[in-house]
């Protein structure tokens, strides 16, 4: 192994409905460099929702040129054309920057707007207010009133924190988060 290998990453746009012949034909590209001296291995991974990469490594840069100007490359990029375009093609040299992006790391989602969360904590604070108001403050009438107030406080604020807000936030989280919710989706629709 030689101290100064080359990773290859190319990332595809596939053609809807045409994901199958792209895996197909990615991992004959990685048969096919793999017959090629100093190649160091690779795989196809799936990205977005018609997002592939094809990821190959090679002992040194001479090796990682001499597969990519090779005929059989060129044939197999030829046969791909039909059913995915090259996006992007990243080559990183070194072995301890393998996968390691370079790109600025995203943006984290913005949070929800204030009467979002406004309703959210009214309809977990409200129902166990009520419930205790209701049912359990009529039988401490005879206690101090900071005492009955702590009480409540204690037990709506348990209730609220540990059983209510968890349900509640994952409930609408898609209301509450939006544009994550739309990045996480993808490969469900996808898959679908």
């Amino acid at each position: 192994m030689t101290s100064n290998p080359v990773t290859i990453t190319v990332a595809f746009h596939v053609v809807p409905g045409r994901e199958d012949e792209f895996h197909s034909w990615g991992w004959a590209l990685l048969g096919a460099s793999a017959r090629e001296p100093g190649f160091m291995g690779g795989g196809v991974l799936v990205g977005g929702e018609a997002e592939w990469h094809v990821i190959y490594r090679f002992a040194s840069e001479g090796a990682a040129l001499a597969w990519e100007n090779s005929t059989a490359r060129a044939q197999l990029d030829t046969r791909a054309e039909v059913f995915a375009r090259v996006t992007e093609r990243r080559r990183v040299r070194g072995s301890k920057m393998w996968l390691d992006r370079q790109t600025a790391t995203p943006a984290p989602p913005a949070p929800p707007s204030k009467w979002k969360l406004w309703f959210v904590n009214m309809s977990a604070v409200f129902p166990p207010v009520l419930l205790f108001n209701l049912t359990i403050l009529p039988y401490l009438d005879g206690l101090n009133a900071l005492f009955r107030t702590l009480l409540l406080c204690l037990c709506v604020t348990a209730l609220v924190t540990w059983i209510l807000m968890p349900r509640l936030q994952r409930f609408f989280r898609k209301w509450l988060y939006p544009p994550l919710q739309a990045l996480r989706g993808r490969h469900k629709r996808r898959t679908a």
